[in-house]
């Protein structure tokens, strides 16, 4: 069995509390009806897909960044997003007769989800693919 890396406990512990803060003050922000579009959680939900994918692409896999990793994904990430409040929406949308509504958020979220996902790998993998030139020489 592993051994537990108090540090990278620790980073996934900061990163939830400071994605799970980020997200309930967005959802305060902007309070929506439940017949309407919740557009905190929808954009809260696509920025970590981007997010996700930018610190799964971006941060190497070396041992020492194992902290800054925890943080970014399951930490940040996995505090800014949230499924059980997007599966919570759909059920009021339903509950409120608004089917048609619910449908789109649920389509819409899932594909804005994978396109940011995407964009946000193509990006960092365009980046690192490019190497990097000294200012001087840009000049």
């Amino acid at each position: 069995m592993p051994r537990l890396d108090l540090r990278v406990l620790l980073a996934v512990f900061a990163g939830g509390a400071l994605g799970t803060l980020a997200r309930a003050g967005l959802e305060e922000a902007f309070a929506h009806d439940p017949a309407s579009w919740p557009w905190a959680t929808f954009a809260v939900n696509v920025a970590g897909a981007a997010l996700l994918a930018l610190a799964i692409t971006r941060l190497p896999s070396r041992h020492r960044s194992a902290h800054v990793r925890a943080f970014a994904g399951p930490g940040l990430c996995g505090g800014l997003t949230t499924f059980s409040t997007f599966q919570l929406e759909l059920v009021r949308m339903l509950d409120a007769d608004r089917v048609g509504l619910a449908l789109g958020y649920a389509a819409a979220s899932v594909a804005a989800g994978l396109a940011a996902a995407a964009l946000a790998t193509r990006l960092a993998s365009a980046r690192r693919a490019t190497p990097d030139v000294p200012a001087r020489e840009r000049a």
